[in-house]
């Protein structure tokens, strides 16, 4: 047969409709960014992976009753020592007794605190629920058209103007509310209105966010791949992750606090296992150093590697949980970027 012959395949014969696959129907391409690999995952992975089950309604149960006994416990202990000290020694006794109120009403001080931060939290929850939904490319003349894939000018506005009470009295973020009030009147487009809000607003907090990421990142690696002592990887990883989970939301306006911050750290948590992205692999790593990573690594110096980038990919998840708004396309960090900047020159690249 010529090659120039053309060839035609009849599938009406041999196969009936129900036979034929459905092309709609097909899983999706896996990303790349999100691409498991065969080997063992860190213990920041594994932690993020039993983070994220939720315990059950009886254990949920016995550990409300058993934190309520001892609290019971602990109040009834406490009260018959104060009263007994009382009638033993009366000045000794009611210098405790001050002592124990000074510290109920600290408590009370911190919970007041820890109400606020929570408020904070559900705020930044509340804007990210009720934001308009983004067009992917702001400069496609076609995107505005479909009134499905943009907000309206209504509903963007009122948005914008929650984003700015928001930040309202944040100096760092003067210049920006500024220019933001100075030229959103003359924007008629929803979309133009959100990525305006976004490049004013966020673009600067990003960018602060960013540069805690690639630190994060470059210490875990560091500590990995030089320190010898069992357990140090796993102990920077974990108290790094916190601190910066804790920084990114201070950056985006959260408040700090024990209960937030383990709220936040559970909800970053649990997004980076349901998007996949707690595994890191030789595709992710070969930007760095180039090359088969772990065949020219010692294992110290691969670790090192694997752990800075799973630290990175917390840092990214954080952000998108803290952030008011969700990323834009031209706007959302590239992992692979971040990877690159915040690991590369640790190392000395073997050509």
């Amino acid at each position: 047969m010529s090659r120039k012959d053309a060839v035609l395949f009849d599938l009406t014969d041999s196969a009936t409709a129900d036979e034929i696959p459905d092309v709609a129907s097909a899983p999706s391409v896996p990303d790349l960014d999100g691409a498991s690999s065969d080997l063992p995952q860190p213990a920041l992975a594994q932690a993020a992976v039993l983070a994220n089950r939720r315990p059950s309604r009886l254990a949920r149960w016995f550990w409300a009753c058993l934190t309520a006994l001892i609290g019971a416990v602990i109040s009834v202990a406490a009260w018959e020592f104060v009263t007994g000290l009382i009638d033993r020694v009366p000045l000794l006794g009611w210098a405790i007794t001050a002592g124990f109120a000074v510290a109920v009403l600290l408590a009370l001080l911190m919970g007041l605190r820890e109400l606020a931060a929570l408020s904070r939290l559900r705020r930044v929850e509340s804007l990210r629920t009720a934001q308009p939904l983004l067009s992917a490319d702001p400069t496609d003349p076609a995107a505005g058209q479909t009134a499905d894939a943009t907000a309206d000018l209504k509903a963007a506005r009122s948005y914008v103007a929650g984003l700015e009470r928001f930040y309202q009295g944040r100096k760092d973020l003067t210049w920006g509310l500024a220019r933001l009030a100075e030229r959103k009147s003359d924007i008629m487009d929803a979309d133009a209105l959100l990525h305006l809000a976004e490049a004013e607003l966020l673009a600067p907090l990003d960018a602060r966010a960013l540069r805690v990421v690639e630190g994060g990142a470059r210490q875990v690696a560091t500590v990995t791949a030089l320190v010898p002592l069992a357990l140090a990887d796993v102990v920077t990883a974990l108290v790094t992750s916190l601190r910066m989970i804790r920084r990114i939301a201070d950056i985006y306006g959260g408040r700090s606090g024990f209960f937030s911050s383990w709220r936040l750290t559970r909800a970053v948590l649990a997004h980076l296992v349901t998007t996949g992205a707690v595994a890191v692999g030789d595709d992710l790593l070969e930007p760095v150093l180039g090359g088969s990573i772990l065949s020219k690594l010692s294992r110290r110096f691969g670790e090192g590697l694997v752990n800075g980038a799973l630290s990175a990919r917390v840092g990214i998840a954080a952000m998108e949980v803290c952030r008011p708004m969700t990323f834009s396309k031209a706007q959302k960090p590239r992992t692979r970027k971040v990877i690159q900047r915040a690991l590369t020159g640790l190392f000395t690249k073997d050509s």
